[in-house]
């Protein structure tokens, strides 16, 4: 049976990169890593993908005067590695509604709070401030709004006494890792390679 292909774009260090790399290695895995692209040329997930010999683009955003050609340039890129399922891993660049609708049911983000709770940014310290038990993470569809796409799956983690936003970030990553690899096989099932 054909592997999905999957496209990881990033813009940091990709440790949940790192996690699909060592999960894709496991030769029953149903899904392969074709391109790993970066917007940011600083970013250690590329040197991860060198590592893991798979083909990797860095395609600065601040070299287009405009969004549309950084993502005519980036769809471009994900098209010729022949790209089942975008993944985004720390991916810092908000999507056009164009780019989005595209590949409608074919982005996946992963957010670290349980959605719709805590959208956007400093996900820990709001969760904190707002005195909730519990936190975790949501592998979402990417839709044209900001964490607003259905769930495809969601991993739990008890706020403890003490936490702090790093503590918290901390001991999410595990779980973070473990969703999106659990979120691709799920998909891997359900769309065509």
């Amino acid at each position: 049976m054909p592997k999905l292909k999957l496209g990881v774009l990033i813009s940091g260090r990709g440790s949940n990169l790192q996690a699909i790399i060592e999960a894709a290695s496991d030769p029953g895995f149903p899904a392969e890593v074709a391109v790993v692209i970066s917007n940011r040329p600083d970013a250690y997930g590329l040197q991860r993908a060198t590592a893991a010999g798979i083909p990797s683009r860095l395609i600065d955003h601040t070299a287009y005067g405009a969004k549309a050609d950084f993502e005519a340039v980036l769809s471009k890129a994900l098209d010729e590695a022949e790209v089942d399922l975008v993944c985004l891993a720390g991916f810092m660049r908000l999507l056009s509604r164009a780019f989005v609708e595209r590949r409608s049911d074919r982005i996946i983000n992963i957010h670290p709070s349980l959605l719709p709770a805590f959208k956007g940014l400093h996900t820990h310290q709001r969760a904190l401030d707002a005195r909730v038990a519990e936190t975790g993470c949501t592998v979402h569809y990417v839709t044209p709004g900001m964490d607003e796409g259905r769930t495809i799956l969601q991993k739990r983690l008890a706020i403890l006494p003490g936490d702090t936003p790093d503590s918290l970030a901390e001991r999410l990553l595990p779980l973070e890792h473990a969703a999106y690899v659990e979120a691709i096989q799920v998909l891997a099932g359900t769309l065509p390679g």
